[in-house]
């Protein structure tokens, strides 16, 4: 039987992750402070606030999503690539995906 090595591929996503997610933390809570202080009624009020409000709102939505199905997605990856796997196919998935 073949040895197993380090999937690089494996180690790609798992690098990928652990950048991804402080940063859809990051952009999450730059979008959520001004939405909660908007929200607090002392900012600005009327009619053209409301309509800022419902598009804010949907901004902030598709924010919110946006960054849980990039996470969801490299989660699903990693969970599907096998850790190790042969140093044959490791070359060929270096090759393939041009990775160190």
């Amino acid at each position: 039987m073949a040895a197993l090595v380090p999937n690089p591929l494996y180690l790609a996503l798992r690098e990928a992750l652990r950048t991804a997610e402080p940063l859809v933390e990051e952009i999450e809570k730059a979008v959520e402070g001004p939405y909660l202080y908007f929200h607090n009624g002392a900012v600005w009020t009327g009619p053209a606030a409301r309509r800022f409000d419902a598009q804010f709102a949907q901004h902030r939505s598709r924010v919110r999503g946006s960054g849980d199905r990039i996470l969801s997605d490299l989660r699903q990856a990693l969970a599907r690539t096998p850790p190790e796997v042969t140093e044959e196919e490791a070359r060929s998935i270096r090759n393939r995906y041009d990775l160190p």
